[in-house]
């Protein structure tokens, strides 16, 4: 017996019995499913000269589980209309992969095609441009005149110029040179090759914008001639700068000025004015602007100067366009030139909130701009306050397409947030004018791939139902409930975004609905959008009160869980659980003054929002009430320690991934100090934040952190950790673990060490969402 014990434990290093065994490997199978299924990261049309032929390029990934990275693959698509007839898709056969690719972007005609190979630090980086039949040049830029490229969602910029002829792109500084020493001291003269009798020294200590971009350099601009192959930097931009999402200015009517036009961060927005870089990922309220500037390959002469000897553009000065402003991002030309468009996120900045409403904002730019001259910043789209029911909600964009704009140069399309959903908006950017094209009375979530005339490659998805590509138009015969020409989807047949037979065999008994839970017990002092409704997006099983649940809590909380399709819901539905996926008042997507609302309230509005949706679920005997699992990442998981703390009888386990659990040991650590106070004292209290906070201060952090109901938790609680997370460092969910454990509390805490906030590296995503099947399987079954 005691060899067959020994045995077993040896062929089970988790420790687990004979039955988690079983299910730890059923699950990991199916878990594997899932994983099979690509993802498209981004997409291109292209129009040929027959006006009903286009091309689409489509750029996917798969996780490889192996190299513990993900595959990148290119796959054409030839798209063909016939008027009334089914659209007509042909696939090339097979994807080609993109071997340590790092980005693909081809140039406005279609005819060239820019990639960019980053390698590790310290070796070259390079960059080709590829014709239709073979690569036309390639360039190796070496480590002392630039870094790696940015290919981030929020610094990255890779833009030709309209010629063709110059690219321009955000890249790391190189670092610069560290002291040298040898057995005699320090050396004066510093060579660049490698000398066993010598060692490198400690240059001054540099801040970074935090997760995610630990020891990357400063993002730089830099442009390439393509025809000489040399490479330059961007002169006049600051030291104190960092500069992101740069493009081409459409040529002057002279054709002498080459602008560029990018965002620019300044590096002193840490409390009270100091020199420090807080984090910036997620985070849409750090205060930028838009700046012009020559390209490098172009000399400054007498013709572009100001006559009246004022500071020019063309003296290699980065000139801001829009002073004042506070935020402005994803800076957009129309196709013709005459409109500047670009984002705002001036509410979150002057609020602090880190995520709030977005405005839309127009400049129009004249053909032969000098630095002199005073540009007016135009409103498009304001920002809602408390929008009426059913009506827009304001903008809510994580992003922009690179070409936004339909044909007639002043209408661009958005995919936005609208309440729990992802919609496709156009704009027009004269009049103002918001329009819901993606169906209206579609649950399912829905964003825009590429553009191409009045053509718009879409994806649609729902938390049960795979991304599915549409290819979108306006049929002028058909008009909406408002007398615009209506827009029609045609679903694209593909190979890409096919699940598995057995994968949809588990999901197709399903459904989706998106409830409307009432504000429970209102107080006066909530303004009117505080008082709306908010929503919750509902997948049940069949005979789902009979099944257990899950509650499913965003992060932020100044973020959302809209209703598109995600692998690891997708995958918790397939294991028979019901999914409640709340958004809580605080949630982007519902008007400004909704949002605003929860600051100050942390841990006592949200909570009590989240188990209102589940009274509502169980008071219409939706779900049973006996058998409910909470998770949630970052502040879900915040909401999850606080539920089985301040709810302790309602909930049979949990699981909390980097979760915040005490904002007083979080605010010394984390890369962004300020979110603590905005949560837990009310953006009004910026002015009083210190990086050494009073005692009243960390009073109310502990005050309004889980860890003060710690002594009531009984349900058996997964922690999941990143070892490499600077936004919710490891020690908030290592102290909750430990003190649950200090009180005889359940707890299994699994760490990932090279893991970020997200906890997104292939591998420790997939075992991540494996366990917490696992676990929740064991305790849901019990109970």
């Amino acid at each position: 017996m005691q060899a067959s014990h020994s045995a077993f434990k040896k062929e089970n290093p988790l420790g687990m019995d004979a039955m988690s065994s079983e299910e730890y490997a059923s699950q990991s199978k199916l878990m594997q499913e899932f994983t099979n299924v690509p993802s498209i990261e981004s997409a291109w049309l292209f129009k040929s000269n027959n006006e009903d032929r286009s091309t689409a390029m489509f750029s996917i990934s798969q996780p490889d589980l192996l190299a513990n990275n993900k595959r990148k693959y290119i796959l054409h698509s030839h798209i063909v209309t016939h008027g009334t007839m089914p659209l007509e898709c042909h696939w090339s056969p097979f994807p080609i992969e993109m071997t340590r690719v790092s980005a693909v972007v081809p140039s406005p005609s279609g005819s060239k095609l820019l990639v960019v190979r980053n390698r590790e630090k310290g070796s070259r980086t390079r960059l080709q441009i590829v014709n239709q039949s073979h690569v036309e040049k390639e360039i190796h830029v070496d480590q002392s005149i630039h870094g790696p490229l940015y290919t981030d969602e929020w610094f990255q910029g890779i833009s030709w110029n309209h010629e063709e002829t110059f690219i321009a792109y955000i890249t790391e500084q190189p670092p610069q040179p560290k002291p040298a020493f040898n057995d005699a001291g320090y050396r004066k003269e510093i060579s660049s090759e490698e000398d066993c009798n010598s060692w490198r020294g400690q240059e001054d200590w540099e801040e970074d914008w935090g997760e995610t971009y630990s020891r990357k350099g400063r993002p730089s601009l830099f442009v390439l001639d393509i025809a000489s192959g040399e490479v330059r930097a961007a002169r006049g931009v600051a030291k104190s700068m960092s500069v992101g999402q740069v493009v081409w200015a459409p040529p002057s009517s002279s054709g002498h000025q080459k602008l560029l036009v990018f965002v620019g961060w300044l590096e002193h927005n840490g409390f009270q004015g100091t020199a420090r870089k807080l984090g910036i990922k997620y985070c849409s309220n750090r205060a930028c602007s838009l700046y012009a500037i020559h390209s490098p390959f172009e000399e400054p002469n007498a013709d572009n100067a100001s006559v009246s000897g004022s500071e020019s553009v063309s003296a290699s000065v980065a000139i801001n366009l829009t002073p004042g402003m506070g935020s402005a991002l994803f800076p957009r030309f129309s196709k013709d030139g005459k409109l500047l468009v670009f984002l705002s996120s001036k509410r979150a900045v002057d609020t602090g909130a880190h995520n709030a409403t977005d405005s839309l904002h127009r400049i129009n730019w004249p053909s032969d701009w000098k630095a002199e001259q005073q540009l007016s910043v135009a409103d498009v789209v304001p920002v809602v306050m408390c929008p009426q029911d059913g009506c827009f909600p304001g903008l809510y964009c994580s992003s922009m397409l690179s070409d936004p704009w339909l044909s007639d140069h002043c209408t661009m399309v958005l995919t936005s947030t609208w309440r729990s959903t992802e919609v496709i908006l156009s704009i027009d950017v004269l009049s103002g004018e918001v329009t819901r094209i993606s169906p209206q009375d579609s649950d399912y979530s829905w964003s825009t791939l590429a553009i191409s005339g009045n053509n718009v490659l879409s994806v649609s998805s729902s938390p049960i139902d795979p991304p599915q590509i549409r290819y979108g138009c306006q049929a002028s015969s058909t008009e909406d409930h408002d007398g615009r020409c209506a827009w029609v989807w045609d679903e694209v047949t593909s190979p890409l975004t096919a699940a598995s037979d057995k994968v949809k065999a588990l999901l197709s008994d399903h459904k989706l609905s998106i409830l409307r839970i009432p504000v429970p017990d209102p107080s006066d002092e909530l303004s009117d959008g505080g008082r709306l409704p908010f929503e919750a997006i509902f997948v049940s099983c069949e005979d789902s009160s009979q099944k257990p649940t899950v509650l499913i809590l965003h992060g932020g909380p100044h973020s959302t869980s809209v209703s598109s399709y995600s692998k690891s819901s997708a995958f918790l539905a397939s294991l028979g659980f019901n999914l409640l996926i709340v958004n809580y008042r605080g949630t982007l997507g519902y008007g400004e003054e909704a949002l605003q609302s929860l600051p100050g309230k942390v841990g006592s509005q949200d909570v009590q929002d989240c188990l209102a949706a589940l009274d509502h679920v169980i008071k219409e005997g939706l779900v049973d009430a006996s058998k409910v699992a909470v998770v949630g990442i970052s502040h879900g998981g915040f909401l999850t320690t606080h539920l089985i703390g301040q709810a302790s009888e309602r909930f049979a386990v949990a699981a909390a991934r980097n979760p915040v659990c005490n904002l007083s040991l979080m605010v010394g650590t984390t890369d962004i100090p300020d979110w603590c106070y905005a949560v837990a004292c009310g953006t009004e209290v910026r002015r009083l934040a210190s990086e050494s906070p009073s005692l009243d201060h960390l009073r109310i952090f502990h005050q309004k952190s889980p860890i003060a109901h710690i002594s009531k938790v009984k349900a058996p609680l997964l922690m999941l950790l990143g070892g490499a997370d600077l936004r919710v460092p490891m020690s908030n969910g290592l102290q909750y673990a430990r003190t649950l454990r200090e009180r005889g509390g359940e707890v299994k805490t699994i760490m990932f060490p090279e893991d970020t906030h997200e906890i997104d590296i292939p591998r420790s995503d997939f075992e991540s969402f494996l366990n917490m099947g696992v676990w929740f399987k064991k305790y849901l079954k019990e109970s």
